[in-house]
């Protein structure tokens, strides 16, 4: 399996230069379960992209803190790639800015999380089991670092996880789109920095909850056999 990562993140502070970029996390992630899988990275927000997005088995779209309702002309490329992944039946993977994105671009909308920042490890209800989650448990704990979500799912999605906050954490439309508001990427040790990196910038109750809960898991692996076995799924491996 050779898959496309479309890495998004926009920070280049000294803090994000000290960590691997988003392209490596997510190939290690899959690696996890998937070691001989093939990646090639593209930083599309520094309009780097694919020149068919076809000749790849699928695509991962990974996190920023930029936002899908930025006018920049990265951002309208990127969401014109994920119309034609979809069109050619490229089958789409999506955390956080990346689940937004494809949301965004096949019809739905993103707005402001009505709860404000969510920081640390998050649990999230699995209330539909697609085809590729037979083995995933009913409550994940995976991290977060968002304060915009999809308000409005677009036409067709079936929602997988959700929150009391937030109903559509993850959805599908069909065989082919898998999303997730969350950061499966994401390792404690990375965490526990940002949080640190991020005190001042977001108010004081979500650090102190980040803090709190740094002692938990993440469902790291969980999430990686879902994201490979979607793939798997799609491709009709």
């Amino acid at each position: 399996m050779h898959l496309a990562i479309l890495m998004t993140n926009i920070d280049e502070s000294n803090f994000s230069a000290q960590w691997p970029k988003d392209g490596a996390k997510f190939a290690g992630l899959v690696a996890l379960v998937r070691p001989a899988w093939r990646f090639t990275v593209f930083s599309v927000k520094d309009g780097e992209f694919p020149e068919d997005i076809g000749a790849f088995d699928g695509t991962i779209i990974t996190g920023s803190p930029a936002s899908v309702t930025d006018d920049m002309p990265w951002v309208a490329q990127l969401m014109g790639v994920i119309r034609e992944a979809v069109a050619k039946a490229v089958p789409l993977f999506g955390a956080c800015f990346g689940h937004q994105a494809i949301a965004q671009a096949l019809g739905g909308q993103v707005g402001s999380s009505p709860q404000g920042w969510a920081l640390g490890l998050w649990q999230t209800e699995v209330v539909a089991r697609a085809e590729w989650m037979t083995r995933a448990p009913d409550r994940l704990s995976l991290y977060a670092a968002h304060v915009e979500q999809v308000v409005a799912l677009p036409p067709g999605a079936e929602v997988l996880t959700r929150s009391p906050d937030c109903p559509g954490r993850g959805f599908r439309i069909g065989r082919a789109v898998f999303t997730t508001q969350y950061h499966p990427e994401m390792t404690p040790d990375f965490v526990a920095a940002l949080v640190t990196h991020l005190e001042g910038e977001v108010p004081k109750t979500v650090t102190e909850r980040a803090r709190a809960g740094l002692a938990g898991k993440p469902d790291q692996v969980e999430m990686a056999r879902e994201i490979a076995a979607f793939f798997e799924v799609a491709r009709g491996a």
